[in-house]
């Protein structure tokens, strides 16, 4: 007899070729097959480190990849769309946003590194630190308008949610991407404390950037995808394997949630095209956490393949970012030094 399973396609079941037997990362479905990124469109990205491919490699595949700050490639210009460095929870990107539209004023200013000062926000944005406070304020001035650029001239939006671990501000709530002390810290006694975000608390956060991103931006579209790399460390007093295992669900049910209620936001998935155990492991490293070269390429070619609109761009949009201050290869050798979760395994 028919069943509500009868007429569903292959890649609705598991044993069939086109489902996972015979895995090719083409046939891994997206969320929204419907989403067409035109070689006019401009793209920007953020979120974990593996968020930094996107930006690395986008531009080299017929995307528009905006960036709006651009500099030196060895003080993080050119990683992102602006140098904000890692954003690993949604509450960092949320309170970006408002801090470069003066809704959220931190009361920390800056933290001391040595006889430097760093920025608690993008801790490892200078490579030796700012020289005085002045220069971390003039800098941050420039760099939040930067942002804003960002916001209101973007066509897509990706971001890639990362981790749900975070160390927060008791004063005001405000997120950090390393806890005090692993790049810098306040002078005084840290009010920090750490928080793990719920999945409420995350796709809260994730509504409410939205909505205030449409405001300014109306048409953007959003696409989000979780990390396949696994959590460098955890604060919590389980095993590593544990806490990563929550995180990776907890983002996936986020980005799950937010494409269900917004018809402007769809989910790619670079988890499951790497992490998922139908590939056996092919796409790690010894360590098994970190991507291969092979993983990351295929990860941009199917994101290409699914979204770029077919035919090569003809030439060059006239708002496409200049990329001579920052080339692929730059970028390469400083790929390791911008991840700031790294520097919680070190000795």
């Amino acid at each position: 007899m028919p069943h509500p399973y009868t007429d569903l396609p292959d890649t609705a079941f598991w044993s069939r070729t086109a489902g996972v037997a015979g895995f090719d990362m083409t046939q891994v479905p997206a969320g929204n097959d419907d989403l067409v990124i035109h070689t006019t469109d401009r793209i920007v990205s953020a979120g974990s480190c593996f968020a930094q491919h996107l930006a690395r490699l986008l531009p080299t595949q017929g995307f528009s990849y905006l960036v709006t700050e651009t500099g030196p490639a060895d003080r993080q210009f050119g990683v992102y769309p602006a140098r904000f460095g890692n954003i690993y929870t949604v509450r960092q990107l949320l309170q970006l946003f408002e801090r470069a539209y003066g809704l959220f004023e931190p009361r920390e200013l800056a933290w001391r590194w040595g006889d430097a000062f760093v920025d608690p926000f993008r801790p490892n944005v200078e490579p030796n630190g700012f020289a005085t406070l002045d220069d971390l304020l003039a800098d941050r001035v420039s760099h939040l308008a930067a942002v804003r650029r960002m916001f209101e001239q973007c066509d897509v939006f990706v971001f890639t949610l990362g981790m749900t671990e975070a160390w927060v501000s008791d004063f005001d709530g405000a997120v950090f991407p390393l806890a005090p002390g692993v790049h810098g810290g306040p002078e005084g006694e840290s009010d920090c404390r750490f928080h793990n975000f719920s999945v409420p608390e995350m796709v809260d956060d994730l509504r409410h950037l939205i909505s205030n991103l449409r405001l300014l931006n109306p048409s953007v579209k959003l696409v989000l995808s979780v990390s396949p790399v696994s959590i460098a460390a955890t604060y919590e007093p389980r095993h590593v394997l544990v806490s990563n295992s929550y995180t990776k669900a907890a983002l996936r049910v986020v980005a799950d949630m937010m494409t269900r209620e917004d018809d402007l936001t769809t989910y790619f998935p670079s988890y499951e095209c790497v992490a998922g155990h139908h590939t056996m492991g092919r796409y790690f490293q010894a360590d098994m956490r970190h991507v291969t070269p092979e993983g990351v390429r295929d990860v941009v070619d199917y994101f290409t393949r699914l979204y770029l609109a077919q035919g090569p761009a003809t030439e060059t949009p006239a708002h496409a970012s200049p990329a001579a201050q920052t080339t692929r290869s730059e970028r390469d050798q400083w790929y390791e030094v911008w991840c700031d979760e790294e520097q919680l395994t070190a000795p």
